[in-house]
């Protein structure tokens, strides 16, 4: 009996000492989370900053904001933390002084600076203002995400040029999609480094301005301030910074989609062309034309600038360059093909929208560039000139004027073409009938064109050379769509003169698919462009060897169609490629190019590829009525609703499609390496119009084809053809 007292009180005092250990315990956590809670991250910044704000949003962490630097320092206790903001970039450096830096020793702080003035034994240069950099990840600082060699960007880079050993982000020339596939060229510039003998760490350029710069990818920048943040205070509590983009898409990757998607998709896509200022005004005209004339073919965008109704045409673009703020200028070129294109998507949407002022603005700038523009006059209206009856790439210069692109001129009539039949104007009549002679009698007897011929080669030589030249170019991206026009021409004319030499050149073509094909910025977009035409050539002749060739085609496109509906950039043998991805880091920037670095890269091209496939689909369906076609172009629409640009502070994109899409990250997101169009740039005919009319022509349940198929343009064919061809 005693021992089982005894026994019991070991077991009574075992509990009390197991629960005294586990109180002390508890203890310690409870102090050490105090102690951990405590420690403070001084930020000096006197203005909004997109870093600031963020973090103001996680209450895990104590933050104290100062107007200066020094300040910061000053107040900061032992085993805080302290961050300088640039505030005032790209104009001014951020002041500071070796104060500053002793006082980060003495009180053992561990601090970021940006931008800096001041650096102790560190010689800073001029700002520089990269042309051709990009932000490149150096070192294994980043624990493998962003892992060393991966590119990012940061919009408008600036950045301070120093001499520094070793750098955790350069800015760099460099080739590549996701990471420098050619490696870190021997010239950089740092960008974030750890500074040498000091708990410091630096960045030349802006890194806190990560939100409003559109700086991307955007999950690598998460990773890049925790990791910052981290190495601030060691243990800090904050799981993920998190912030609303400012550009994003208008609906998530899975995101259930509202029953009236591609009506309201159509309706914000022909608003951006109000929102983006991209009609033309009158009052406007005389400093468009000086800046042209000076070399300047880049209007800032800003919300003062008056909106026209088509009379004055339709500027080419938003450009891809977007500045420290975010924002994109308005490429101000006026050319031919993006007008037609935008007159034919004010014209589709005014007809689902029930909107005559669409409809009005559609006829208006059609009549503008083949009416009341030098377009149609001088060389190009003079019968005796080989140009005659051709539409010039654009009107804003002489290297506009004097070009003739066979590609473009053809989406010139078939935006022209679809206007006239949906506004049932038909002034432009008798130039179309008179641009597809021209079209024909320019393409040699094998069905071939090339890929342009200018005003001096036509003087030169006279139209006829080009109508009897014996060549072969088996490039769908220039040949195409001229083919298609002639098919559209012969089933309205039932002359063979529009038949016979196409029906060879789509046959050659189809011979040497697609090993023989030359490509332009990638084989995706040459299977896209090539669709149309056979699509039609079912509709003249719906035999099982041409149903063989569009089906052949389709499919080896659809190949590439993700399960979110996004088609995916395709290189072929890069021998055969006009503009392919840059094959040294040097060559970044200097060309046209492909979004992507390498196949398997999860980018769509809806500049090159993805505004034609989906053209060229609805076009294939209505010919076959083949239910995958039709499920395949079900999904693509949906994708492109989902990925339509929603960013309601910068109206100059909002409601638009950007060139480049990374459908995994589901992010603008792609090689900028193209001097002339790149990743995000917003083309106001060749992808807002043509998107915008497919998804009206779904709504509509009708293709180009079919709605055209009514035209009386044939009745001025006879006269026209003896005019141009005989006399």
């Amino acid at each position: 009996m005693l021992n089982d007292l005894i026994e019991k009180r070991r077991n009574v005092l075992g509990k009390f000492r197991t629960a005294i250990l586990l109180f002390a315990i508890s203890l310690m956590m409870f102090v050490t989370a105090c102690s951990d809670a405590e420690k403070t991250l001084h930020i000096s910044s006197s203005t909004p900053n997109d870093l600031l704000n963020s973090l103001l949003h996680d209450t895990r962490i104590n933050i104290r904001q100062h107007d200066s630097p020094l300040e910061a320092v000053e107040q900061a206790g032992t085993g805080d933390a302290v961050m300088v903001l640039a505030d005032k970039y790209p104009e001014e450096a951020v002041e500071l002084s070796m104060d500053f830096f002793r006082l980060v020793q003495e009180k053992k702080i561990k601090a970021f600076v940006e931008y800096p003035s001041f650096l102790p034994g560190v010689k800073i240069s001029d700002p520089v203002t990269s042309r051709y950099e990009r932000a490149v990840v150096n070192s294994s600082f980043f624990r493998t995400f962003p892992d060393s060699l991966q590119i990012l960007s940061i919009h408008g880079l600036h950045y301070l040029p120093v001499a520094m050993g070793k750098s955790h982000i350069v800015a760099a020339r460099v080739a590549g999609f996701d990471s420098a596939v050619f490696g870190v060229p021997e010239k950089t510039a740092p960008l974030f480094f750890e500074l040498p003998g000091y708990p410091v760490m630096v960045a030349t350029t802006n890194m806190s301005q990560f939100v409003s710069g559109r700086y991307a990818p955007r999950q690598e920048w998460v990773h890049i301030w925790m990791r910052i943040l981290d190495y601030l205070l060691p243990g800090n509590q904050i799981k993920e910074l998190k912030w609303d983009p400012v550009v994003c898409t208008t609906y998530d990757k899975g995101a259930n989609l509202p029953e009236d998607y591609q009506k309201q998709s159509i309706k914000r896509g022909i608003n951006w062309y109000f929102n983006a200022k991209m009609l033309a005004h009158e009052s406007y005209e005389h400093r468009i034309e000086k800046m042209v004339a000076s070399g300047n073919e880049r209007l800032v965008w800003n919300d003062t600038i008056p909106v026209g109704d088509g009379s004055y045409g339709v500027f080419e673009c938003i450009s891809s360059q977007i500045d420290e703020h975010g924002n994109q200028p308005i490429g101000i070129i006026k050319r031919g093909d993006c007008i037609s294109e935008s007159a034919m998507a004010f014209a589709c949407a005014g007809t689902v929208l029930d909107d005559p002022r669409y409809l009005e603005i559609s006829q208006n700038l059609l009549n503008f560039y083949l009416i009341n523009s030098s377009a149609t006059k001088n060389e190009y209206g003079d019968p005796k000139h080989g140009a005659y009856g051709l539409i010039p790439w654009g009107i804003s210069n002489y290297a506009w004027y004097r070009a003739s692109y066979g590609d473009d001129n053809a989406r010139f009539l078939l935006g022209s073409l679809t206007t006239s039949a949906l506004t049932d104007a038909h002034q432009w009549d008798e130039q179309l009938m008179k641009s597809l002679i021209a079209l024909s009698r320019t393409t040699g007897k094998n069905g071939f064109r090339g890929s342009r011929i200018d005003l001096p080669d036509f003087e030169k030589n006279g139209w006829q050379y080009y109508y009897n030249r014996d060549m072969i170019n088996i490039a769908p991206h220039f040949e195409a769509y001229l083919w298609a026009c002639m098919l559209w021409a012969y089933d309205k004319t039932g002359d063979p003169f529009f038949l016979d030499k196409t029906l060879k050149a789509i046959h050659i073509t189809m011979e040497n698919y697609p090993e023989g094909w030359r490509w332009t910025n990638g084989l995706a977009q040459e299977k896209a462009r090539m669709i149309l035409p056979l699509s039609w050539l079912v509709r003249i002749n719906d035999t099982p060897e041409n149903r063989e060739m569009l089906l052949r085609v389709v499919n080896d496109l659809l190949k590439l169609q993700d399960d979110c509906g996004a088609i995916r950039e395709e290189l072929g043998d890069l021998n055969m490629g006009k503009y392919p991805p840059p094959q040294r880091n040097e060559d970044y920037g200097t060309n046209e190019a492909s979004l992507i670095g390498e196949n398997g890269d999860p980018v769509t091209d809806l500049l090159y590829t993805t505004n034609f496939a989906f053209l060229g689909l609805n076009e294939a369906y209505h010919a076959t009525h083949d239910a995958r076609i039709k499920s395949a172009l079900d999904k693509l629409a949906e994708f492109l609703c989902r990925i339509q640009v929603d960013a309601k502070n910068h109206k100059e994109i909002d409601g638009g499609w950007m060139r480049a899409f990374d459908y995994e990250r589901f992010e603008h997101w792609g090689s900028n390496a193209d001097f002339g169009w790149g990743a995000w740039a917003i083309e106001s005919g060749w992808t807002q119009g043509w998107i915008v009319t497919i998804l009206a022509l779904r709504e509509m349940n009708t293709s180009i084809w079919d709605l055209t198929k009514g035209s009386q343009i044939q009745k001025y064919y006879k006269p026209l053809k003896a005019h141009m061809l005989y006399e």
